[in-house]
């Protein structure tokens, strides 16, 4: 079989819930979040996971809590990677998209011009998260050329790999993908190259959980 990567954002926080700026460490799941994480391990705590990946933020660990409980045998270790952290925001720390507009404008433009390049306040550029978390996705692909791979990070960082492996522009990462709280995005690595198989998969999510997309 070939290898395939299982890419599951973190389930909703405060900061989400109200649309919040968030790459901080020591953030907790909502009950709601915390359901989330459950309903997930509930469904796929059967598939054979050849290893585990994470960002090391509290919220993106939090969401493999109940999958460890429920594989306590046949869990692989989870293998945190910096790489894997949400797109520091710098400045725009808890900050709402109004807010930093007020705050930090000519900054804010920039930025939605071109993410890639430009970074929020004090933060990072998208092009850099591009680089850390395509390391991390050598790694698995050099190490696993097979198999099942879990990997949890965040809204920014999801996108920007999901871009990175599509062949799209980091810059337009922002304007192409949604990525809602506790999708699932499956993307098979044949020989052919990546094939997108599950984008924003919430079917194992019970219809009162289950986020909105936009449109």
């Amino acid at each position: 079989m070939p290898l395939k990567l299982y890419l599951l954002r973190n389930g909703e926080t405060e900061d989400c819930k109200a649309r919040r700026y968030c790459s901080r460490d020591g953030i907790s799941l909502t009950p709601r979040g915390e359901a989330m994480a459950g309903w997930f391990a509930e469904t796929y705590q059967n598939l054979h996971w050849t290893a585990i990946f994470s960002s090391p933020l509290n919220h993106a660990l939090a969401m493999l809590k109940p999958l460890c409980g429920a594989l306590k045998t046949a869990m692989p270790d989870i293998q945190t990677r910096d790489g894997l952290r949400e797109l520091n925001f710098g400045n725009w720390e808890g900050f709402s998209a109004d807010e930093v507009n007020q705050k930090f404008h000519d900054d804010y433009m920039r930025w939605l011009a071109d993410p890639a390049w430009n970074a929020p306040t004090g933060g990072e550029k998208g092009i850099r998260v591009a680089r850390r978390s395509s390391a991390v996705l050598t790694e698995i692909e050099d190490r696993y050329p097979s198999g099942n791979v879990l990997i949890v990070s965040h809204k920014g960082t999801l996108r920007i790999m999901l871009c990175s492996l599509l062949g799209v522009d980091v810059g337009r990462y922002r304007d192409r993908l949604t990525l809602p709280v506790a999708s699932l995005t499956v993307v098979s690595i044949a020989g052919y190259g990546p094939f997108v198989e599950a984008l924003n998969d919430f079917t194992y999510l019970p219809p009162d959980l289950r986020p909105k997309l936009p449109g």
